[in-house]
Parts: C-alpha cells; structure tokens; sequence
C-alpha cells in the first residue's frame, strides 16, 4: 500500500511541484493550502508523513508542528523552509520535526529525506507508550514491565541519566532500545534540549558524513545549500545513534574523534564547530566480537561502552507479557475503534509461551491484528493463528467455568509456562532455575512433575 503524504503549502505551484514528486516515486498525496487544512485532513485521513511550509497564514508551519506533536505523537513531519529561515528550521528539529528542506531543493534530495522520515516513522510507531489509566502496569519512567531484569535497567536508568557520559544500550531487536534512550534523556538536565536520533543502518554509506556533519553548499554534487548535521541540531541534548554497529570504519574514526573533542568540521567546510552532545547509542550487534574480528574499531567500541545497559529478550521476561498484551489491547481498541474486553486464558497462556524472536515489536503486530480481525469481545486461540496452543495443555471452555475455577487454570498455565522458560534458560539445572523462580529445588521438582516437565539434572 502506498505511504500517505500530506503536503501543506500555500503556493498552488508548490503542492503541484510536490505532488508530480510525489506520485512519480510511488506516493499517495494529499494536499493542503494551510495548516488548519491540514489539521482537517489529519483529522478524518490516516497519513504517514507530513511535509509542510514554513511561513503560511491562518496556521504556519511551527504551529502545524505542535499540533501533530500534541495529537497525531510518531507521525513524521518534514519542514520545507527558505534559505534565510534556517535557524526556524533547526529550532523546529528541536521541537521534534524529523527533518528540514531548503528551497530551492531538487527531487533526488527530497526523495532521500522523505525515505529517511518515513523508515524512522515506522520505528518509532513501535515504541511502547504507557496506558495512563493503569499504573501498576509501569516500571519506572512509563516503560511497561515488572521483571526483575526491567527493574534492574530501571535503576541504572535512574543511576546515569545525570551523568554525560555515553551510553550503549544492547540487546535483541525489538526490545525496546530507543525507549530507554529516551527515558535517559528526559531524567537527564539536558531534558529541555533536543533529543535527534539518527538510525545509522538507514543511511546510505556515501552520504553518513552529511548526514551527522552537515555540509557546505556546493560541497559535492545536490548540496544547493547548506545544511546543519545531527551533531550540530543535538547541540544542549542528546544525539541517539541506533544501530550503531552499522557505521562504515571510516566514519567510526571521524565519530571517534567527535566524542573525544566535541567538535568537527562540516562536509566541504574549515570551520571548527564545537558542540555539547551526550551520546547514547544501541545496537543489536555483539559489538566487543565484532572490534575482535576487527569489523568495528576497537578503541570507539571502549569509548561508547562507558555505561552498558542490557535489555532482555521478551521470552527472558514473561512476567510481563500479560501486562504488555493489556496495554496493546487498550491501544488498539482506541486507534482501531474495536472493542475488545481482553484475552481468554489459554489464549494468554499461549502468548506466554510463545518465543518471540522479534521481541515487544512481534507481539505489538500480533495483537494489532487480533484486535482489528476480533469477531468477539474476547480474544481467543483461534485469534492468533501460528502460536503453538498444545504446550499449554487443553483447556475447558471459559464460558462454562466459573470464577474460581477460570482463575485457577488461568495462574496454572501461566506457572507452567513460566517454570519451563526458566528451565530452558538455566540449561535444566533445577538448583539454578530454582533460584530464579524464588523457591526450594523440591518445590520445583513437586511442580515439575506435575505439569509433566522433565528433571533434566537426574
């Protein structure tokens, strides 16, 4: 399906422009002559990027800018400026916009920003906001969870966020990375300043050293004008670089050097520019494997892994899928107009149980289709098709249950999905894997042979 653009100008000449751009690259577009058009469109239209003027009556381009940031939060907004309003463009990448164009522009630059908003808009629909109406589902700083390994990220969150010092956050895809980026920056005193991120697995290699540099005009063939880098917009915040694995060795030297000085020149520039940036990056790479086999430069492995913080796998932390599938319930219902009172116990247990290699983003996909497809107010088996329902055993028609009894098989499957997670994860030691569940090893073994599950250790 063709990406939805909204394209708010009030130049008849411009939206025409744009739109011939626009549909030759395979687009949808919309087109609004204000911002208050636009409000209307956004109001009644689903639309993936917004590409806006400046300087337009009735509403300008700022003030469409903080209505989407208000009430359409993820939706990706480019700002299309003129040469001697740049500084409103920057100060608008501050507020939030994704990213500015200045006029004159050719299509081959505008396509390459509009890929790059659209692809960070799509990551960051995946991020897990809070259900405000259930707190006792948050850890701390609105993330959902409660697992004990949550609670550790939790602390060293709360630990670091003051603190300048760089980051690197690891762990699968999917797992929440940019979330906690963006938890440390609010705890941190450079909370009011701009928060950039830049996806570094995202960006074609030829054109990294723009990206994060900037560059002069005339500094190489589409460079019409110049244009402030990452670093440069990130000046008093915090710059997110995401897969940070993905950077090409030579600009692994040049952002070297930019943590250790603080300062770089831009693409095709002799002006030092000196900045106050604090670095958080991520990755889902094993990074200290990678500098081994000699793919990532050593020394910048050491220089961005001053403060590690590990995020567990989704299937490391099944406590708190029932919490994550409450939360995605709530969500849906609202954005999709369905109303769905939750998940049937063996439909819970199954969604315990199940791997999820693609982690909180898998799951998040799953039940967005549940709840659209839902042909009853709860969600059963039969609503998430490919989960494995046999390793949570048969279970009684809920409908005829009552409370007591729907309760009991309800906590039974989810302790036996529990307890066999954790014996996989300690290699069926039971000494171990008791430990982790907070019990006796007799106790473990009198519920392993209940639920059927083997003592490996004998």
């Amino acid at each position: 399906m063709s990406k939805r653009i909204l394209i708010v100008d009030d130049e008849p000449s411009i939206r025409t422009v744009l739109r011939a751009h626009l549909k030759r690259a395979g687009y949808h577009p919309l087109l609004a002559q204000d911002g208050q058009a636009a409000c209307d469109i956004l109001s009644t239209d689903p639309v993936d990027l917004v590409v806006s003027d400046l300087k337009m009556p009735r509403m300008n381009g700022m003030e469409l800018l903080s209505h989407c940031r208000s009430n359409h939060p993820g939706l990706p907004f480019i700002l299309i400026t003129a040469h001697g309003t740049v500084d409103s463009a920057v100060e608008a990448i501050k507020q939030g916009a994704h990213d500015y164009i200045t006029k004159p522009f050719d299509s081959s630059e505008l396509q390459a920003i509009i890929r790059k908003a659209l692809a960070t808009g799509d990551a960051d629909r995946h991020i897990v906001q809070p259900d405000p109406t259930t707190p006792s589902a948050l850890g701390r700083f609105g993330i959902i969870g409660c697992h004990a390994d949550m609670v550790a990220v939790f602390d060293l969150i709360g630990r670091v966020a003051a603190s300048p010092s760089t980051v690197l956050i690891t762990g699968e895809s999917g797992t929440g990375k940019e979330l906690v980026a963006r938890a440390l920056h609010t705890e941190s005193d450079r909370s009011e300043g701009p928060f950039i991120r830049v996806n570094c697995g995202a960006i074609p290699e030829s054109l990294f050293e723009s990206e994060l540099f900037g560059h002069e005009r005339g500094a190489f063939t589409g460079a019409v004008s110049a244009r402030a880098g990452r670093f440069e917009l990130a000046d008093g915040g915090t710059l997110f670089l995401d897969e940070v694995g993905e950077l090409p060795k030579d600009m692994q030297v040049k952002l070297l050097r930019v943590l250790q000085e603080q300062a770089f020149e831009r693409v095709g520039g002799v002006t030092t520019h000196s900045v106050d940036v604090r670095v958080v990056a991520a990755t889902n790479r094993d990074l200290r494997a990678a500098a081994e086999r000699g793919e990532f430069r050593e020394d910048l492995y050491y220089r961005l892994h001053v403060v590690p913080i590990q995020l567990p796998a989704l299937r490391d932390r099944t406590d708190d899928i029932p919490l994550l599938v409450k939360h995605f319930t709530k969500r849906f219902n609202d954005r999709l107009g369905r109303s769905v009172e939750g998940v049937s116990a063996p439909a819970l247990a199954a969604l315990v149980s199940n791997r999820w290699s693609g982690n909180i983003r898998e799951l998040e996909n799953v039940m967005e289709r549940a709840v659209l497809l839902a042909r009853d107010s709860e969600l059963g088996l039969a609503d998430f098709p490919g989960l494995d329902a046999g390793q949570v055993g048969d279970t009684p028609n809920p409908e005829e249950m009552g409370l007591k009894e729907y309760v009991r098989i309800y906590t039974t499957q989810l302790e036996r999905a529990r307890i066999q997670r954790v014996l996989e994860q300690s290699a069926g030691n039971v000494t171990h894997a008791s430990k982790r569940l907070g019990i006796s090893r007799k106790s473990l073994q009198m519920k392993m042979k209940e639920y059927g599950l083997r003592d490996e250790s004998r």
